[in-house]
């Protein structure tokens, strides 16, 4: 596999994270959950990133972690 189609596969990966992680949080904001589904929706969400980038634990706490905490302390009205 030559730089160029390493590079497309790369932002290919990164675009269905995005969209996973978009399509979650909609979800978790849409639809009537408990607070475990929710809970269970944001470590699908991480399950994916660590699939698509192996040893992304800590980047995913650090950039998805805080919109998926945010969107389920507004839906739940935990603050």
């Amino acid at each position: 596999m030559d730089r160029d189609e390493k590079i497309r596969l790369e932002n290919m990966k990164i675009r269905y994270l995005r969209l996973v992680v978009d399509l979650s949080i909609a979800e978790i904001y849409q639809s009537e959950l408990t607070l475990v589904e929710a809970l269970r929706i944001m470590k699908r969400a991480k399950q994916v990133a660590i699939n698509l980038f192996p040893g992304s634990e800590e980047t995913f706490e650090l950039i998805y972690a805080p919109r998926f905490k945010r969107a389920i302390l507004e839906r739940f009205r935990l603050n």
